[in-house]
């Protein structure tokens, strides 16, 4: 890949940025401000879910968690982690069941943490349960 995909924390604009600038400190297309590399997991609701899905041109994985669920906050440091060796590649989002049900509800999630992986628009795979390291890897990997 020629250019890598990243998200905007102030203004959740999609920006693409060709390899050769990634190390020249990149600004958002839309607000003109410094975006982060770091391709943390960041938060949506289910509207902004389906914007996300629907334009993002490179894979999303999409973590459903509630705040009380102990495996969830298990799972969040090694989501962390996997955004930072996919920066460019993909997309992390999160969206908390407890005050967003409406996906998970279509998508017919019965336990958390579950992890669904979009691309072109279509969830391509989903699987319920913990997923930590190279079993995250192993996850996302066929889908980049």
């Amino acid at each position: 890949m020629d250019s890598h995909i990243y998200r905007c924390a102030a203004c959740g604009g999609i920006n693409r940025v060709p390899a050769s600038r990634v190390n020249q400190a990149p600004t958002c297309g839309r607000c003109k401000k410094k975006l982060a590399l770091d391709n943390a997991p960041f938060d949506v609701d289910d509207a902004a879910l389906a914007r996300l899905v629907a334009k993002s041109p490179v894979p999303v994985l999409v973590d459903f968690w509630a705040p009380w669920c102990a495996p969830c906050r298990a799972v969040a440091p090694h989501l962390v982690q996997l955004g930072q060796r996919k920066a460019g590649r993909m997309l992390i989002a999160k969206v908390n069941t407890q005050n967003h049900p409406k996906t998970a509800a279509a998508l017919h999630v019965k336990a958390i943490p579950t992890l669904a992986i979009w691309k072109g628009g279509h969830v391509v795979e989903q699987q319920a349960g913990a997923r930590m390291g190279l079993q995250l890897d192993e996850l996302v990997d066929p889908h980049l």
